[in-house]
């Protein structure tokens, strides 16, 4: 029997990484260093790094790194990109950094189109600060701020940010993935990839939405939090491409 040894890229440090188990961040952080070697682009690339459970990024990527305000990872990446044009450039993101503080931040960088790249992870819960409720917590999932549940009479609806971003011209792809199973592992890579060739390709703004496990503060197991994204995350956050411009 044949055996497939698994390397590290070399854009991740060795470092080890200091998220929950079960945590989808560090496959994404995985998927991300492989491409940055299959595009050949580790020594161009500058990532922004957010407030929340990815605030430590910077230490597990070769690659230079800023840290930004709570929320402003667009608003940075797009300063980045202009004064380096040369520079790939992406911001990485969670649910309530993107989406609640944020939200100004990446509408109006769609809607300038800029060239840059925008990793989204959504885990429906505000993860770095103890499980408080986010723009894209579900109808019904409790949460430290919505102990009996999220109910839209009181705290509003679910926020779809392809579905919205899809609306706005600038947008040039925008694709929602997952990393449940090793089939949307190997999904998520490809739309990941595409995202940053598009950069490469001057094609304008690109966003991948992750979405992604998060066993501690759903409060549940490994098992449990996969089963969660299959039966509950996915049906509210269908999968797929939702604009691709790239070709164009």
């Amino acid at each position: 029997m044949s055996t497939i040894l698994a390397k590290k890229p070399s854009t991740l440090t060795d470092l080890p990484m200091h998220y929950c188990p079960g945590c989808g961040h560090g496959i994404v952080h995985r998927l991300l260093a492989e491409t940055f070697e299959e595009l050949n682009i580790a020594d161009r690339v500058i990532g922004v790094a957010p407030v929340g459970c990815a605030v430590f990024a910077d230490d597990y990527f070769t690659c230079d790194t800023v840290q930004g305000a709570h929320g402003r990872g667009p608003a940075i990446a797009t300063g980045v990109k202009r004064s380096k044009p040369g520079a790939i450039v992406f911001s990485y993101q969670g649910d309530g950094d993107l989406a609640s503080i944020g939200m100004a931040e990446i509408v109006h960088a769609a809607v300038r189109s800029e060239n840059i790249t925008v990793i989204f992870i959504n885990n429906a819960i505000y993860g770095m600060t103890g499980g408080q409720m986010a723009p894209t917590t579900l109808v019904g999932q409790v949460a430290t701020t919505a102990p009996k549940g999220r109910d839209p009479k009181m705290q509003g609806w679910p926020i779809n940010m392809c579905e919205m971003l899809s609306q706005i011209t600038g947008s040039k792809y925008l694709a929602r993935v997952a990393v449940d199973t090793p089939q949307n592992v190997l999904k998520a890579k490809a739309c990941i990839k595409k995202a940053f060739e598009n950069q490469v390709n001057n094609v304008g703004f690109s966003m991948v939405e992750v979405i992604s496990q998060c066993p501690t503060n759903w409060h549940a197991s490994v098992e449990q939090a996969l089963e969660f994204v299959r039966t509950k995350m996915i049906p509210q956050y269908p999968l797929g491409v939702f604009k691709d411009e790239g070709a164009k």
